[in-house]
């Protein structure tokens, strides 16, 4: 059996951070800290200061705990960056912290043992209060994606100059945003990757049973281990790899609808518009299409509630609302846009490629998030939505009717959960979305 891997997360990237160490910690240099500390940088390191004495780092010095109960707290960390729940708040840490300078900011990273890292993921990212059974899934998935993006990581930096995630003409500009974002740590902290909040948000005796229930388990591709994605609500349709990420296709990352048979009533190839019309403007059957408080509360957290339309949602922009926001959100002025044109769909109707007609420019956008960017102040919904153009007193307004909530691939945290509530194991979660792979045990 392998040893427990150690991972690096990174968590604030700022000009400045405030931290405090509580109980002994220890620099390389054997310098013992505690207490509140401030971090600048300097010409050629870090500088962390507790308002009396300074004491200088290189970039990358690891601060490491002398006792397994000592713990640090960084403040004003941001989470949901640039979503709609967007804030700041003090989070707290066991483990080590490293400091390191990268693109003109520090970035504080926490360096600690996979496990202990998905006991606070799975709190993070879900409500603690999840049966028993679908956090046994995410605990396998978290540690499947996680160990999956760490090998990911090491053939990027081997191929950094092969690897392309824009692809732009006078015509198009597609671009994907993946793990590409962090080469000097493993994972961020913030929805990004997975959510993590380190011991802020307190691990439940059901979340440590579900770790310790899968411990070392990972789904694996023959000998590879699987990518295994997630988002919060598919919209009825699970979303292939290729169609929001690189061009690649996983065989156990593919697209079928979120139930046990075929809705009635739809026919099922969304990359037609007149079917992606049919679906988003309907209700089809489907594990996520769910009003259940019970269930939706195990998986949405307390800043996730203040969202319940995510199944089926609706936004509206006048002419010059969309105008402005894509501007604003593109860097781009399109003029006055007269159409918004599905040009290509994935097989959940998410758009893939979205024409942007102005009357100063047109241009085709892509992929999913980048058109989720586009179109809203953080992001929106799903990119799986049609355009509805109407007159409303002698002016043009869009309104897009969409499905889901993110970009739809692997395992749908709602449709799990109301599969653990019908009473089906981990393991049948499992299957039901990342179909073909099979549950090891690594160490």
């Amino acid at each position: 059996m392998e040893k427990i891997p150690v991972i690096q997360v990174g968590i604030q990237f700022k000009e400045t951070i405030e931290f405090t160490l509580h109980g002994q910690f220890k620099t390389a240099g054997g310098i013992t800290l505690t207490g509140k500390y401030t971090a600048s940088k300097t010409q050629g390191g870090i500088t962390i200061s507790d308002g009396k004495d300074e004491i200088n780092l290189q970039s990358g010095a690891a601060i490491e705990p002398l006792k397994s109960e000592a713990y640090f707290t960084l403040h004003k960390v941001t989470i949901g960056i640039n979503f709609h729940w967007e804030r700041d708040e003090d989070q707290s840490f066991k483990g080590g912290l490293k400091l390191l300078l990268e693109n003109g900011k520090i970035t504080a990273v926490n360096v600690l043992p996979v496990e202990d890292y998905l006991m606070s993921v799975i709190s993070s990212e879900m409500s603690a209060t999840s049966s028993l059974e679908l956090l046994k899934a995410h605990a396998v998935i978290s540690r499947s994606w996680l160990l999956a993006q760490i090998e990911k990581n090491k053939s990027l930096q081997a191929d950094v100059d092969d690897y392309q995630s824009v692809h732009e003409t006078n015509e198009e500009f597609i671009k994907w945003y993946d793990r590409e974002d962090h080469l000097n740590f493993d994972v961020c902290a913030d929805d990004h990757c997975q959510r993590y909040q380190g011991i802020t948000r307190t691990t439940t005796d059901e979340v440590e049973k579900a770790v310790r229930a899968t411990w070392g388990e990972v789904l694996m591709n023959g000998e590879a281990i699987c990518d295994a994605r997630f988002s919060k609500c598919c919209g009825g349709m699970v979303e292939k790899f290729e169609n929001v990420w690189e061009p690649v296709n996983h065989p156990y990352l593919q697209a079928f609808p979120d139930n046990d048979i075929d809705p009635k009533g739809f026919s099922l190839d969304l990359k037609v518009e007149e079917n992606a019309e049919s679906w988003m403007l309907g209700l089809p059957d489907a594990y996520c299409n769910t009003t259940d408080k019970e269930v939706l509360c195990q998986v949405l957290n307390d800043y996730d509630q203040e969202t319940n339309d995510f199944y089926r949602w609706e936004v509206k922009y006048t002419q010059t609302e969309v105008s402005e926001l894509v501007k604003k959100r593109t860097g781009i002025d399109f003029g006055l846009i007269q159409d918004l044109i599905p040009v290509e769909r994935g097989d959940s109707g998410r758009l893939i490629k979205l024409k942007i007609v102005g009357d100063k420019k047109t241009l085709t956008i892509g992929k999913e998030l980048e058109i989720r960017k586009a179109l809203s102040e953080s992001h929106l919904y799903s990119s799986a939505f049609i355009v509805q153009k109407h007159n409303e007193n002698g002016t043009t307004a869009f309104v897009l009717k969409g499905a889901g909530w993110g970009h739809g691939v692997g395992l749908c945290q709602i449709g799990a959960a109301v599969m653990g509530a019908k009473g089906h194991d981990y393991n049948a979660i499992l299957m039901h979305y990342f179909r073909g792979a099979e549950l090891k045990r690594r160490y």
